[in-house]
């Protein structure tokens, strides 16, 4: 640990025994030296990851270090815990990468590579990725179904789940609370009670909401707390320990406690800003830390793309713009009968906190209820003329198949957009990546319509929204959490610009080629362009085409890539159900055989950014390669 600007050798080994409630002066004190300590290391390692450019959380684990230091002393005094720091918040990830440290399982300088590419520490626990962490957390609210199933598997021992007033608002949750209470499973829930998630506060947009009450109603016993008064704390614990079956100790606190201008706030979710972290660093002493802080780098994608504009910007935001000027061609008596958006606390990560500024009226703020939602967006466009506007994760699309199933049967309009598709600027990793974006495309042949839609650029974003936005069915408008540049024909100019429209279900040709096609869309498609381009330099002569409908096949630009020699499919979705799963069968039932051959995404990220896309095969290189395989 002596390469690490903050000495973890300091941290002490006490033994805690569960069967004696109260701490000794020399107990506490040993606990109190160890919180500062780790907190201090969390707030250190994780401004590296805002330094660095690739994000990060700090707030959750900085918030539940009280109770992760008991936990420790607790498994360190007895072995009759299972001693996992079980957590159903997975971006608390700094907890289990320091506890790795602490324990052992790697060196305390690799923290400073917090959710850096290709350091195997990503912004969510995985299991045999990362040195010393035996859980992979998934996404919140998705860990105490699967803990209740450990504590099956050994019934002798106590588990702990750490949990959040947000990660219980997941309808996984209640399912997993009311089994745990049924089968008495020996589970006890440690929640941090913040009143904080990442749009705001569950006391104000869930009113009447009350994570006790829920679990009581559940039949949970439920403890109640100070988290900061490490005396109750401690005592609560071992009471939750000493009573048979689950039991939730629910900590009280402001989110951040301590650090000035975090305390309270919803910006101390997300990662500590440099200048917040230096100030804290500072103010406690720790100069080598604030040396190093200042001196990281931010490492930056030198990469230039052929045949696109050095205009760049977020289609997950342009989304937000798009629907509020279609909306202000409505009237406000229009806009407030005709239109819903129902927020799942990622408004400002899925553009739609520009609609909310725009039109409060319309807008719908709530918690981290995916499923619940997008029904009742779905539930309210069930009449012919009404939209239902939803958005959130295209990580989270897998857990709606059944919602998306219920709307389709009730003819419902429902509006979704789907951010963070695919893999890039992703480096909360595999979790994460929005890879079965097709799955939303699960209806019957005959069934209502269904429409996937995946932007290349800000440009036909706008032209989508505008064109599909009072069509009637479910539609899903796809993004990425990274910017992409503006898409440009052979004379410069922008292609989606001017005069363009966009028509749902056809293809476009982005650039001709007489030795077969490169079929890309969204982000991929600024990569394959850019390959393309420098292809035909090296005088290969291959096209590439523009699918911005995903699941409706265009008749006559299969034909137009299946009477030409080779097929190349490149996209970012899941390599095993994406677009290119399908591409070839429908070649093969119209009689095209081209040379196919098909690129995407197909293992375990690498966390950081953009480099994603290499890791995977899927920048120019790797698609320029793929390409003169096949025109060989």
């Amino acid at each position: 640990m002596t390469n690490f600007p903050i000495d973890l050798g300091a941290y002490q080994r006490i033994k805690l025994d569960a069967s004696v409630p109260t701490l000794t002066a020399e107990q506490k004190s040993a606990l109190q030296a160890n919180i500062q300590l780790c907190r201090d290391a969390i707030v250190f390692f994780t401004s590296t990851g805002a330094a660095r450019g690739v994000g990060g959380h700090t707030g959750g684990p900085y918030d539940t270090v009280p109770e992760v230091m008991i936990m420790d002393a607790l498994f360190r005094g007895s072995d009759k815990y299972i001693p996992t720091f079980f957590d159903e918040a997975g971006h608390r990830v700094a907890t289990q990468y320091l506890m790795s440290v602490l324990n052992g399982d790697m060196p305390a300088e690799k923290l400073t590579q917090y959710r850096a590419a290709h350091s195997h520490l990503p912004g969510h626990p995985e299991l045999g990725f990362t040195p010393g962490v035996k859980f992979s957390s998934g996404r919140l609210g998705h860990m105490w179904p699967y803990v209740n199933g450990v504590a099956m598997a050994n019934p002798s021992k106590t588990l702990f789940c750490l949990g959040s007033d947000g990660s219980q608002q997941e309808g996984d949750d209640a399912e997993a609370a009311r089994l745990a209470v049924a089968q008495g499973l020996n589970v006890k829930l440690i929640i941090d009670d913040n009143d904080v998630t990442i749009a705001g506060h569950p006391s104000h947009y869930l009113k009447g909401c009350s994570t006790a009450k829920t679990l009581e109603g559940h039949g949970v016993t439920v403890l109640e707390g100070d988290g900061e008064d490490l005396d109750s704390l401690y005592a609560n614990i071992c009471k939750a320990i000493n009573t048979p079956g689950p039991v939730a100790v629910i900590n009280h606190r402001k989110m951040c406690p301590g650090i000035v201008g975090l305390e309270g706030s919803t910006h101390g979710h997300d990662v500590v800003s440099v200048k917040v972290a230096l100030e804290y660093l500072e103010t406690r002493g720790h100069t080598a830390a604030v040396d190093f802080l200042k001196a990281v780098v931010p490492p930056k994608n030198t990469d230039t793309f052929i045949g696109s504009s050095d205009k760049w910007d977020a289609n997950r935001n342009v989304f937000g713009d798009a629907v509020v000027a279609v909306m202000n061609g409505m009237s406000e008596a229009d806009r407030k009968e005709k239109v819903r958006v129902i927020d799942s606390d990622l408004e400002g990560s899925c553009g739609l906190h520009k609609i909310h500024a725009a039109f409060p009226e319309s807008f719908i703020s709530s918690g981290i209820m995916e499923r619940g939602n997008f029904s009742a967006a779905a539930g309210f466009g069930m009449e012919a003329g009404k939209q239902g506007i939803f958005g959130t994760f295209s990580a989270f699309l897998e857990m709606l198949m059944s919602e998306i199933t219920m709307a389709r049967l009730n003819n419902s309009n429902v509006l979704s957009h789907f951010s963070h598709s695919g893999i890039d600027d992703m480096a909360d990793n595999t979790c994460h990546f929005g890879l079965n974006n097709m799955f939303a495309d699960n209806g019957l042949s005959d069934g209502y319509a269904t429409g996937l839609y995946f932007p290349a650029d800000p440009n036909q974003m706008k032209a989508v929204v505008a064109k599909i936005f009072f069509d009637p069915g479910l539609r899903f408008i796809f993004s990425t959490r990274s910017k992409v540049p503006l898409i440009l024909d052979e004379k410069g100019n922008e292609f989606f610009g001017g005069d363009y429209h966009f028509v749902p279900g056809k293809d476009e040709v982005i650039r001709e080629g007489t030795q077969g096609y490169v079929i890309a869309f969204g982000e991929t498609l600024y990569r394959a362009l850019d390959a393309v381009e420098r292809l035909k330099a090296e005088g290969i002569d291959v096209g590439l085409i523009n699918k911005p409908t995903l699941n409706v096949i265009d008749e006559d630009m299969l034909a137009k890539v299946g009477n030409s020699p080779m097929v190349l499919i490149v996209e970012s979705f899941n390599k095993k159900t994406g677009l290119g799963s399908r591409y070839g069968s429908w070649l093969l039932e119209r009689g095209f055989a081209p040379k196919f051959a098909h690129l995407g995404t197909h293992k375990e990220g690498c966390g950081g950014l953009w480099e994603q896309f290499p890791h995977q095969g899927i920048d120019p290189v790797g698609i320029m390669a793929k390409v003169k395989e096949l025109v060989k």
